[in-house]
């Protein structure tokens, strides 16, 4: 509608205000206000219009069309495993599954580690809708020697959802660590941890990927966990408890054939679907039983999810489903979301919900065997019906993990529950829904003319299937309610039913109506003054208080929304005194908070308050009152000055509110209107029961309740995506209520007056009932005037890449359209559209402040077939009455820009006033005469009036033309003879004829110029439009592509007031002295020599350092105190490249402290954080403030850093820096072809680029009086001092640095990545150096490529994957046009280094020196200079710059030299007045790869710089070599001395005695098939062990990296070897050998050889702290030390997962260079050369052998004493069991005879 999200005050106009209140006007207001109160403090309540006693009938409508869930969008999710850490078990194989819904992806495996180094990236792509993307879960699990045959074991699992990275800034985790934990033991606690970055990137997102910091900053595990802000570190397990009680309104329906087959058969007439719910959450899924035939099913069942708390799973899904015996179906479906059931703050609650009804809607309730909608009910897109409400709780307790009754699975488990009470959820109470349909109009034409009425439902009642629902809540009520068949008999009569007061309970459908014709594409139905009503009586639970506090806030977010809406519209229409404005929303809106506090906490005795109501109340009330508060502190700190950023943070206002609002507990269903044709349902509309909810206080009432609502009714379902949602199926005006039976005296208020209630007939002596319609009796009659004046950057619907456009008008039942303006995005209309006799029904002073809404509709003319249609917008018109006076302030109305969209995206701009005048008695004679320009002669159609249109003034415009790049082939021919129109406001110029594109695209004459008449006011300006014509034989012109240039503000000249203009007459001397450091003489001048007469202004600026940073240098404790002094000759470019990066990765750090110090103090005015560059210029001049000059404070034990000449690396392409290098020569880009109808349509654009024009614009107003230069050259016009455009050739060096992040290209997940080049017609392809499998190669290369511009502008830079087999793939590529590089001011031909050199690393590139360049600018800048002075001084224009002035050659030898002056003038250049411009510095860029098929996905960065050099000047030098480093070869000898405290693992066979057989093993990490292990201590009794063994590895190492590089093949049938780079640390293990079981495992220790703690001199001294606590340590790095000896502990992990000390190494680490070791060559082990001598091990370990009583004794006395006497006197018994055995049946014989 309006610009501004369709205003709605915009257009009440009251007869009493201005229109637009300028300044003098709000001047004034302020002297009422307080007789002349500071004007600081002054608010204003609405800009464009002060609105007074405004009728609030009708409501504002919603613009944007198209649902926009539901539709699938393209998803990269980007997942990169850098390590695992501490992962538990001993002696591990470990790889990592990452897992996103059903894709899983695989490290390699690592071999006997618990902190294996991966670095592997994987990808996943996805086409799904949003919501789909974001519930999947993503799963990291790290799985324990895994292969072929067996699956291998879990250790731990990590899980979160895609959303929750979405939400992340930057949409991604950067290095953070997973914390893994055993979904099967949930007691067990962390079982480690894997470090990975994780990303998540939607089409047309960017995404910063941060630069690779070092590794040791993230060794800090437990501050880097990949979790979201705010969430604990410490994570517990808790169960989630959701209750599911019953359903109730399940749709009459089922899905099998059978079913119906059987009724038809048996007649049986059971309800036939069989539901049951399943619950999805956290990626475990679970299910109540199946109910039977049964639609009030009632399970009171409860399924409990065991996860962490708080989960990284934000919703639970819950889904209605119909049990079949073919395949399942959902009924519908609710999604929890737990964030708005829970809340995190101090005074926080955990997630519940409930008892409460939710409400699920998904496709229509009519039965039909296949289902269109059906993806409806499974939650994907908006429901289009009421399908069921389900009565639910959720309940989250913590659990204790030490408590016995922890079941450790975490499956989710269904019990059973009681049954909950009927009033739990609150008292049933009447409900009544009243509508009257006051137009139905635009009805689809498509539709066809059968009858056509609406039904409206609210939840089950009121829809035709359902005919009567009997629910246990209506059965309660009345007692004598007549049966069954009563009922259905009435209901069969007609679609009423009679409740037991007589009242009829609903009417829900309008009478069917015959559609009559507005014009060629729509219907409308006659309704005239007759307008049918409808009404239906419910029965919910009274949850009103819920929707009432909801409805509060929403008001008030409403009328923020609108409120900064209209501050922005203010700035952007640059009307004075935005911040009052805002003020008055500010004062609004804590004037708002503070009502919300007053009324939100009534009825609190309530039956059916659930728990969550209580909290959410609770946070309800705290953050209003805390918005409310923040915001009257703000308001009076709002400035001029910090407008924009109080807008800002008033945003976080609204989205906070915004959520407060959004209700999480249903309560009453929301209303559907459906539009039948002939019994066929066609569109509908939707409307939240509670916007239209009734309550005694303002406040409180839904903002549409009793209001005039215009709807606009959509297609249901997929159908509604795209163009095909964009026609408007039916406009309708409803007038809505909502409320309690009880509270309905006044539910006709709020219709336009002036009508009578026709009621259905009743008996005498019966109780008043609704209407069925109402009937006006008085009309006005209106004229409506449009004025169509203009629009801008429509749509492009044609394939030309223009369009026929037209307007199409809409009021009332009327419709007129504009004249067809062929070929253009363009048009200027310039039409008076009048409507006559528009009959409008209500009281007229209603009419006049809340007239109908006008639709405008544009449409594209097609020769064949219908109109295109191309965007539409709403207005209301501004409303004279009768009596009124037709003049100022009103009338004659202002013309205003209009936002059109299609679909919901913006689609151009149109231009337009509208009024709309009563016709009195005396009929047209008192309307305003229409008073055109009188040279317009246009037939029949009438121009816009005088008033109205904008005021013209003469301007010249002036066209660089300066060539055409790039034309793609047009009808499959090639552009040859190319030309240019340049057309503004009807006027234009053609530029000259290009005779042979190929050989030169550039024109031969350069200036052209036209005058045309345009609005004073800029804003109203008409689009400029750029268009190539290719000319053919035969006078034939083939359109090639067009641009339309909408501003033309940038390219308006201004001319420079005077004063400005001359400098020299400043009298004061402005003298700017640079020192350099490195000159200490002078630091002690304080004074300076004056070189001019004048009074000096002496600032005097001490460079301490290059690169802004103050460095202390601070000594940490165990630092060395002597300082490396930097030998120059191991300095190389990637000394000063790795050295920039750091500086890049600091100052971003610096950036982000900054701002998130800035977002603390809210309260605090944010306006420097934006400045924090990453190299603050050490000059600024007294012209910039000194408030900003800040020196930038780092951690204090920042690294020293030795002083290199360093570089400047951008993050990002070198064009956003300099603004395209649009200085003087514009790029723009010509379109061709239809717009895309994608659903966002920036995208597309890209494709439809056929070229470009480059050449510039310059607009002033003729009446100027131009200052000339003396040698104007006047035809250049404003164009002067700019190259000539002839050919020029050109050497083109470019330098590729390396490449990150690569999308992978193989189906291993790596890519073999190597450089192509394409500059015009010349091709390189580095192809035979490919880098094997590498997803971040290092390339470090330059080419040399010979160009010659114009002809070869464009630069391509691809990176290719190589295949062995097959065409090689292309990954991404990235163009740079090196043509406005080249001539752009700010000379990005070749960087200026920070320091000159003419020898070294730092070597000066460029053919010209530094005093040339400086000497070539002043020229050219008309500046006075450079004089060079004694003493070091330097003086250009006016400034004096001072440098040193002595150099050093390669033999060391001193020269005096001017160019350290010069350069220092060049980094300073943009300080200079008039000439200035920042210079482009010595740099790298890093580019984004991007893919032709993949649009808007980065594929991966590319690091990079191009140096050019013309033929004709002096040639270049040799290119830098940046060849990448080789690594260096090292050897590490590690002797292992003595062993002690060693933990006992065996017990002795014999003695019992506990020992262990110790040895050590140790590798290098990454190179475990090279471990090497000692000899073995047999029989350690004390756990000391003496070995004197040498290991011996010899590495490749990177010094500058820090990185250990390894090739080698990754497997057997790979092609080549792999380069590999990782943390150089050494790893020692203890063992305890076994003859015949596998050995022990007993405890290890990792050095990180850069970073270990230094060794303990004593084993007392060696501690388990060493490890745990290794940032206190005092630490050593190797690679300085180059030698160390020292007791280092060995840790495992026990059962509790807590470390222990497992033994102490004594140990001597001794580092040598690849050559050292030559020399001095050692033996493994303790083998020749240099043998170790043996270890002296004491001979106990065999004295058991010779002493073998003393064994025996040791055994029976000791060790087996109860054991032996257990077994003796179990002999004895056994003994006497035996002789009486024996003995008895003697003796009884001998017992029985007596003898």
């Amino acid at each position: 509608m309006k610009r501004s999200k369709h205003r709605g005050h915009k257009e009440d106009r009251n007869g009493d205000e201005p229109a637009i209140l300028e300044t003098e006007n709000l001047d004034r207001q302020g002297m009422f206000m307080g007789g002349g109160q500071d004007l600081d403090t002054i608010s204003v309540a609405s800009v464009t219009a002060v609105t007074t006693n405004v009728s609030n009938k009708r409501s504002k409508p919603d613009i944007k069309m198209e649902p926009s869930s539901g539709r699938p969008v393209d998803y990269q999710v980007s997942v990169t495993v850098i390590e695992a850490r501490q992962l538990i078990g001993l002696n591990m194989d470990p790889m990592v599954c990452v897992e996103i819904g059903e894709d899983k992806k695989y490290t390699s495996m690592k071999e006997s580690t618990n902190c294996p180094y991966y670095n592997e990236y994987f990808v996943f792509d996805f086409h799904v809708p949003p919501d789909v993307m974001f519930d999947k879960i993503l799963k990291v699990s790290v799985i324990h020697s895994k292969n072929l045959l067996r699956s291998g074991t879990l250790v731990g699992m990590f899980k979160l959802d895609v959303g929750t990275i979405y939400t992340q800034p930057e949409h991604q985790f950067n290095h953070k660590w997973a914390l893994l934990s055993d979904p099967d033991d949930i007691t067990a606690g962390c079982k480690g941890y894997v470090k990975c970055d994780v990303a998540v990137v939607a089409k047309g997102d960017t995404i910063k990927t941060p630069h690779k910091a070092k590794e040791s900053d993230e060794d800090d595990i437990e501050g880097n966990l990949l979790l979201p802000e705010g969430v604990p570190a410490e994570r517990q397990w808790a169960r989630y408890y959701l209750k599911i009680y019953r359903a109730e309104g399940l749709p009459r329906m089922n899905t099998s054939i059978m079913a119906n087959v059987k009724k038809a058969f048996i007649g049986e007439n059971k309800d036939l679907v069989d539901p049951y719910v399943q619950v999805l959450f956290a990626g475990q899924k679970g299910k109540t039983s199946v109910q039977k035939s049964c639609y009030e099913p009632i399970w009171n069942e409860q399924i409990v999810f065991t996860e962490m708390f708080p989960p990284l799973c934000k919703r639970i899904k819950i889904q209605l489903r119909d049990s079949d015996k073919v395949n399942d179906v959902a009924i519908g479906t609710h999604f929890l979301d737990l964030r708005k059931i829970s809340n995190d703050g101090d005074k926080g609650f955990l997630p519940t919900l409930g008892p409460a009804w939710v409400n699920m809607y998904g496709s229509t309730r009519t039965y039909s065997l296949m289902d269109e909608y059906q993806e409806l009910n499974e939650g994907l897109g908006e429901g289009v019906s009421f399908r069921a409400r389900l009565l639910i709780s959720l309940g989250v307790e913590i659990l204790d993990p030490s408590s016995p009754e922890v079941a450790s699975s975490t499956d989710a488990q269904v019990e059973g529950v009681p049954n909950i009470s009927e009033t739990a959820t609150g008292k049933v109470e009447e409900f009544f829904l009243f509508g009257s349909f006051l137009e139905a109009t635009m009805i689809d034409r498509k539709i066809g003319d059968k009858p056509i009425n609406f039904e409206v439902t609210i939840g089950y009642y009121g829809n035709e299937i359902d005919g009567i629902v009997q629910t246990k809540t209506k059965g309660k009520r009345g007692g004598g309610d007549g049966d069954e068949e009563e009922t259905e008999l009435i209901h069969n009569s007609s679609d009423e039913e009679v409740d037991d007061d007589g009242d009829l309970t609903s009417v829900a459908t309008t009478p069917p109506m015959k559609p009559v014709i507005t014009d060629r594409n729509y219907f409308h139905l006659p309704y005239f003054e007759r307008k049918p009503c409808i009404y239906i009586k419910s029965w919910w639970q009274d949850q009103r208080r819920r929707l009432y506090n909801a409805n509060i806030i929403d008001n008030i977010a409403y009328k923020l929304e609108e409120g900064l809406n209209d501050v922005q519209e203010v700035i952007k229409t640059e009307k004075s005194y935005p911040e009052r404005r805002l003020r008055g929303v500010l004062e609004e809106l804590s004037h708002g908070c503070s009502q919300f506090l007053a009324l939100a906490n009534k009825d609190q005795n309530q039956s059916g308050k659930t728990k969550l109501d209580r909290e959410r109340l609770k946070l309800c009330m705290s953050e209003v009152e805390s918005i409310g508060q923040q915001a009257k502190a703000m308001r009076s700190q709002v400035k001029k000055s910090t407008v924009r950023d109080k807008i800002k943070l008033a945003q976080n206002f609204l989205t906070k509110l915004r959520f407060l609002a959004d209700e999480p507990q249903h309560s009453v269903p929301d209303v559907f209107i459906w539009m039948i044709s002939n019994g066929k349902r066609i569109a509908y509309a939707r409307v939240p029961s509670k916007d239209i909810l009734y309550s005694t206080i303002e406040e409180e009432r839904g903002k549409e309740c009793g209001k005039v609502k215009t709807i606009f009714l959509r297609i249901p379902g997929k159908k509604g995506f795209g163009p095909a949602g964009w026609t408007v199926q039916s406009k309708i005006e409803i007038y809505l209520w909502l409320g309690l039976n009880r509270q309905r005296k006044d539910y006709l208020s709020g219709l336009p007056n002036g009508f009578e209630e026709n009621k259905l007939s009743k008996g005498p002596g019966m109780p008043c009932s609704p209407p069925i319609s109402l009937t006006y009796m008085m009309k006005q009659i209106f004229q409506l005037r449009v004025h169509m004046y203009q629009a801008r950057s429509l749509f492009a619907a044609d394939s030309t890449g223009l369009s026929d456009p037209f307007a199409r008008v809409f009021f009332s039942t009327q419709s007129q359209v504009t004249e067809v303006l062929p070929e253009t995005l363009c048009p200027t209309w310039d039409q008076l559209l009048v409507f006559e006799n528009v009959e409008l029904f209500g009281e007229a002073n209603e009419l006049r402040d809340d007239p109908p809404i006008i639709v405008i509709e544009i449409y594209d003319q097609d020769t064949v077939g219908k109109a295109d249609f191309m965007g539409r917008t709403f207005a209301k018109p501004v409303v004279k009455m009768a009596d009124e006076h037709y003049g100022p302030p009103r009338f004659p109305p202002q013309l205003e820009y209009y936002q059109i969209y299609r679909g919901n995206c913006t689609a151009g701009e149109m231009l337009a006033a509208f009024e709309l005048l009563q016709l009195g008695p005396n009929g047209k004679a008192d309307l305003p005469p229409i008073e055109g320009p009188t040279d317009i002669d246009r037939g029949p159609l009438l121009p816009v009036p005088l008033g109205i249109r904008p005021v013209l003034s003469k301007y010249r415009i002036e066209v660089l033309f300066w060539g055409l790049r790039d034309l793609k082939r047009v009808n499959l021919a090639q552009v040859d003879r190319p030309r240019v129109d340049i057309e503004c406001a009807g006027k234009g110029v053609q530029s000259a004829l290009i005779p042979n594109y190929k050989k030169n695209p550039n024109f031969s004459t350069l200036v052209k110029w036209f005058e045309v008449d345009l609005p004073e006011n800029e804003l109203l300006h008409p689009p400029l439009n750029i268009r190539v014509v290719d000319c053919r034989a035969f006078g034939r012109y083939t359109l090639v592509g067009s641009n339309a240039v909408t501003s033309l503000r940038k390219f308006i000249y201004r001319a420079t007031d005077k004063q400005a203009n001359n400098w020299s007459s400043n009298t004061t001397e402005e003298i700017i002295v640079v020192g350099m450091e490195s000159e200490p003489a002078f630091k002690k001048m304080d004074t300076v020599v004056k070189l001019d007469s004048c009074s000096d202004a002496v600032v005097k600026v001490e460079d301490d350092d290059k690169d802004g940073k103050g460095k202390k240098k601070k000594r940490k404790k165990g630092e060395e105190a002597e300082e490396e002094e930097l030998d120059e000759s191991m300095l190389d470019w990637w000394s000063k490249y790795f050295a920039s990066i750091e500086t890049l990765m600091e100052a971003l750090k610096a950036q982000e402290a900054a701002l998130s110090d800035s977002e603390d103090k809210d309260d605090v005015d944010i306006t420097d954080a934006g400045d924090i560059k990453p190299e603050d210029s050490p000059v600024k001049g007294t012209k910039r403030g000194k408030g900003k000059k800040k020196k930038m404070t780092f951690d204090p034990f920042e690294k020293k850093k030795p002083k290199l000449d360093e570089l400047k690396v951008y993050p990002k392409e070198l064009e956003s820096e300099f603004d395209n290098f649009e200085d003087w020569l514009h790029s723009f880009n010509l379109f061709r072809g239809k717009g895309g109808d994608e659903d966002d349509q920036n995208v597309t654009d890209e494709d439809r680029i056929v070229g470009k024009f480059k050449g510039s614009l310059c607009m002033y107003k003729v009446s100027d009086d131009l200052s000339r230069d003396v040698n104007f050259d006047p035809n250049m016009g404003m164009f002067q001092n700019i190259p000539h455009n002839d050919p020029i050739n050109v050497l083109v060096r470019i330098y590729v640095i390396r490449a990150t992040d690569l999308h992978p290209a193989d189906i291993n997940g790596k890519a073999d990545p190597y450089i192509a080049i394409k500059l015009g017609k010349t091709e390189i392809k580095d192809k035979e150096n490919y880098i094997s499998k590498q997803l971040n190669p290092l390339f470090g290369k330059s080419f040399d490529v010979e160009a010659t511009f114009p002809m070869d502008s464009t630069l391509t830079v691809s990176i290719y994957d190589w295949d062995l087999v097959g065409t090689d793939d292309l990954i991404g590529e990235t163009k740079l046009d090196l043509e406005n590089r080249f001539y752009s001011k700010h000379r990005a031909t070749c960087g200026i280094t920070s320091n000159y050199a003419i020898h070294g690393y730092n070597v000066w590139r460029d053919p010209l020196k530094p005093t040339h360049i400086l000497a070539k600018l002043c020229k050219e800048g008309k500046l006075d200079g450079p004089h060079y002075g004694p003493g070091g001084r330097v003086k250009v224009d006016n400034r004096v710059f001072m440098a040193q002035t002595e150099i050093e050659d390669e033999n060391g030898l001193k020269k005096q030299t001017d160019e350290h002056l010069a350069l220092t003038v060049l980094k300073h250049w943009e300080d200079m007045p008039r000439a200035g411009c920042k210079l482009t510095p010595e740099h790298v860029e890093t580019r984004p790869l991007l893919h032709p098929d993949k649009p808007g996905i980065e594929q991966g960065r590319i690091e990079m710089w191009v140096d050019m050099f013309p033929k004709d000047m002096t040639a270049p030098g040799p290119a830098l070599d940046i060849s990448p480093r080789k690594p260096k070869k090292f050897e590490l000898r590690v002797i292992i001395w003595n062993t002690d405290e060693v933990v006992l693992e065996d017990d002795d066979i014999f003695t019992g005695e506990k020992s262990s057989d110790i040895f050590v093993r140790g590798w290098l990490k990454g190179q475990q098939e090279d471990k090497q292990d000692t000899d073995v201590h047999y029989h350690s009794i004390t756990g000391e062990g003496n070995f004197n063994w040498r290991f011996v590895y010899p590495f490749d190492y990177l010094m500058a990296e820090e990185k250990i590089v390894i090739s080698k093949k990754e497997s057997m049938f790979a092609w080549d070897e792999t380069e590999y780079k990782i943390p150089a640390r050494l790893n020692l293990q203890v063992w305890d050998a076994d003859h015949f079981s596998a050995d022990d495992f007993l405890g290890a220790i990792e050095l990180d050889l850069n970073r270990f703690p230094r060794g303990a001199k004593t084993p007392k001294q060696c501690t388990i702290e060493m490890v745990t606590n290794e940032g206190e340590m005092p630490c050593v790095s190797i690679f300085k030390q180059k030698r160390i000896k020292g007791w280092w502990p060995f840790v495992a992990r026990n059962e509790d997962d807590e470390f222990e000390l497992t033994g102490k190494v004594e140990a001597e680490l001794h580092l040598l260079t690849g050559e050292e070791a030559e020399k001095s060559p050692v033996g493994e082990g303790r083998n020749e050369p240099e043998p170790l001598e043996k270890p002296n091990r004491p001979d106990t370990s065999l004295l058991w052998f010779l002493t073998p009583l003393k064994a025996i004794k040791q055994l029976v006395c000791t060790q087996y004493k109860w054991l032996t006497i257990k077994i003796v006197t179990a002999l004895l018994l056994l003994a006497m069991l035996a002789l009486f055995l024996y003995s008895m049946p003697g003796y009884m014989i001998k017992k029985m005879l007596g003898a």
